[in-house]
């Protein structure tokens, strides 16, 4: 059965990059790390111009109030404090990191010394919240504090893995290509709300991803898979929860007030590669796309990488091609961008040139 919700329209879908596997980009040789990243208060620098910084290094956090962290995508040498525009427009201080190719990690990353059944639900929440894992759907909502706020609420966690935007393949290909991460993290923050089951939402224009899904949780007994129809805006969260368990959400409600807490795909990877890696949220897969594209494809990005070099990857626009509109994200819910001068933060899904 497809589950679905009222309303909504069917759209073409643009998937020119669904069978696209992801491609790791060299970082480049200067980043601009965003000081917001998220809804919440911007981060304050923790570094100065000509201060060296790790590979994960902690280079900005939030001082009271809603934020999280962000953190160096490379190693190397700070040359500017600035302000650029972000994909909305608005000017944002900047962190500009001079990139020495040698990758060296932060001797603050260190192994999470207990397993994840010895762990209290501070400790995991702390360990998110401290790696800078934020909504990646778009929201750019601080993940730990949606976790910490639904304490004792949760019946469902949901993994938003429709992809209902045309054009945007990202979230398909991690299905495919990072499932153990994906089940891995949900099995997190599973464990935060022990009555809780997981539920992986899959459109059903990925049939290929739902079987691989299926076969991957059919021993998980607190983990299932959702087969949802196609349309939009079928991945948005109250549709969604509508669609994977029938409860409405008005206006003055929150998702926990369901029962629910839902996060992105790439979210809950993010999740896993904190707890169970020690990585902190430095990099971003980007469907680089559209009929201006020379070489449409999935990239994954260093946060900091500007849009150009992205296009730049993607071997630019096509012969005698001048787009007529450029996004930052899809069709539906992206940004119109007026320079390709602007950085890949951790919510940049996609670059769509048309």
């Amino acid at each position: 059965m497809k589950y679905t919700f009222r309303g909504g329209v069917r759209l073409d879908e643009h998937k020119y990059t669904a069978d696209c596997e992801t491609e790791i980009i060299t970082p480049p040789d200067t980043v601009s790390i965003p000081m917001s990243q998220h809804i919440g208060a911007p981060c304050v620098p923790l570094v100065s111009v000509g201060d060296h910084v790790f590979l994960g290094q902690k280079i900005g956090d939030v001082e009271g109030g809603l934020g999280c962290p962000v953190h160096a995508s490379v190693s190397g040498t700070v040359t500017a404090i600035d302000e650029k525009s972000s994909p909305s427009g608005a000017r944002i201080k900047n962190i500009v990191i001079s990139n020495d190719k040698k990758n060296e990690l932060s001797p603050d990353i260190k192994p999470f010394p207990k397993r994840l059944t010895e762990t209290t639900d501070d400790e995991l929440i702390s360990v998110i919240r401290e790696a800078g894992v934020t909504g990646m759907g778009g929201a750019s909502f601080p993940t730990y504090a949606k976790i910490a706020s639904a304490a004792g609420k949760v019946e469902q966690m949901i993994i938003n893995c429709a992809e209902c935007e045309p054009y945007l393949t990202s979230d398909y290909r991690m299905l495919l290509e990072e499932p153990d991460r994906l089940i891995g993290g949900l099995k997190v923050i599973v464990s935060l709300f022990p009555n809780a089951e997981g539920i992986i939402a899959i459109e059903d224009n990925k049939p290929d991803a739902i079987a691989f899904i299926q076969e991957k949780v059919k021993d998980e007994p607190k983990v299932r898979v959702q087969v949802l129809k196609t349309k939009y805006p079928q991945g948005s969260e109250r549709q969604l929860i509508y669609a994977c368990t029938g409860r409405k959400i008005n206006s003055s409600m929150l998702p926990a007030d369901a029962g629910c807490i839902v996060d992105n795909c790439d979210t809950v990877i993010s999740i896993y590669r904190a707890v169970c890696e020690s990585t902190p949220l430095m990099r971003r897969v980007v469907t680089v796309t559209g009929d201006a594209v020379k070489k449409p494809r999935n990239l994954i990005v260093r946060t900091g990488t500007l849009y150009s070099e992205l296009l730049e990857y993607a071997e630019g626009f096509k012969d005698g091609v001048d787009p007529e509109k450029i996004l930052s994200g899809g069709p539906m819910m992206g940004i119109a961008l007026t320079s390709l001068d602007v950085p890949v933060t951790k919510i940049s899904s996609a670059l769509l040139c048309m």
